[in-house]
């Protein structure tokens, strides 16, 4: 006999995967899938508007990505900015600790830019420059609050028609002035990596992300991946192949010996000109490409100098970017994870939004 839905709920099946929300939410369709689970698209009577509802099935079953989903509820109910994903509601689970599914409701977007840049839709010059002006104005954000995205990369970076854009997946996010014994566990998918994080330094700075982003603008422009590597030696070849030999002082923050020795051995080869890449391109979309794709973290250029770059004459006012009010606390992530640890942290985030339960 099937169960009943509980009173004040609905059910129903999207992609295989049964829902079981608040009955103020009504399916409409499924939107997509990925490895944390289906997200669907769905009206919310109480708001008015259209909603996204991502469900994490067994969400428990692995303790590090409990974490991150974890970590990504307590930093999307911190954040504020247009340009990063709203965290609408976290549904109650039905107690404290005992149930294996979280349900996630955000702001519903229509696509994502990895969808974009693969689509037969025209990209001009005006797209691309407002869709990586509104990711560096959510970086500058993020950023002032002590988050390193970590994980930029076209699918990550949500769109609607009307090209408004936001920031999403901060699961992989952490502080940079933290001591943190493995930052390096599984950082950003390998094709946006910073070489800093490819060579295993310890450097790790607010400078990864604008790397990342740097990625994303070469993929706009070309629409094709910039260093498409099959493996990390050859991901740190494809960089040098565009980018040249870095000189000794540029590799001085490699604080792996046979990562340089490696790269030193390489054939020497010259930095490639941005316009040969690119013939195409707006020239001063390539002269502030040169400034992010940087080898040397030190010499990168930061968030705000990006904003400031004349490419974003047009749009950037610093009075309208605005930076956190205060940095978000990363105090409650310094715990080894149970499961019942898990469930509990969710279920207070989840009252949050419930709070007459």
């Amino acid at each position: 006999m099937e169960e009943r839905t509980p009173a004040g709920k609905t059910k129903f099946s999207a992609g295989g995967t049964t829902f079981i929300v608040d009955d103020r939410f009504s399916y409409i369709k499924k939107i997509g899938q990925g490895a944390y689970g289906v997200v669907v698209a769905a009206n919310d009577s109480k708001a008015g508007g259209k909603v996204g509802i991502k469900k994490i099935p067994n969400a428990f079953e692995d303790l590090i990505d409990a974490k991150r989903i974890l970590r990504e509820i307590k930093l999307l109910g911190f954040f504020d900015h247009e340009n990063i994903i709203s965290l609408l509601d976290v549904q109650l689970p039905p107690s404290r600790t005992g149930y294996n599914d979280i349900y996630i409701v955000t702001d519903l977007m229509e696509t994502d830019l990895h969808r974009v840049v693969y689509s037969r839709q025209d990209l001009s010059d005006d797209h691309i420059q407002y869709f990586m002006y509104q990711v560096l104005r959510g970086l500058l954000y993020m950023h002032s609050a002590n988050v390193i995205h970590r994980d930029l990369k076209p699918s990550n970076l949500l769109v609607n028609k009307n090209c408004d854009l936001k920031i999403c997946d901060l699961g992989l996010a952490r502080g940079y002035d933290r001591e943190t014994e493995n930052l390096t566990e599984y950082v950003v998918t390998r094709w946006y990596r910073a070489p800093e994080v490819i060579l295993n330094s310890s450097m790790y700075t607010k400078q990864i992300d604008v790397w990342s982003c740097g990625c994303v603008f070469a993929e706009l422009i070309g629409r094709a991946p910039l260093f498409p590597g099959d493996d990390y030696l050859d991901q740190v070849q494809r960089v040098i192949g565009v980018l040249g030999t870095p000189t000794a002082d540029d590799m001085h923050f490699i604080g792996n010996p046979a990562a340089r020795r490696f790269i030193s051995k390489l054939p020497k080869r010259e930095k490639m000109k941005w316009s040969t890449l690119y013939p195409k391109a707006n020239p001063v979309a390539l002269d502030l490409l040169d400034k992010m794709l940087v080898f040397n973290p030190e010499k990168r250029w930061n968030v705000e100098q990006c904003l400031a770059h004349p490419y974003f004459q047009d749009l950037h006012n610093a009075d309208e970017e605005p930076v956190a009010s205060e940095p978000f606390d990363w105090s409650f992530d310094n715990f080894e994870p149970t499961k019942e640890i898990l469930q509990s942290m969710v279920y207070e985030e989840a009252l949050k939004f419930h709070p007459q339960r």
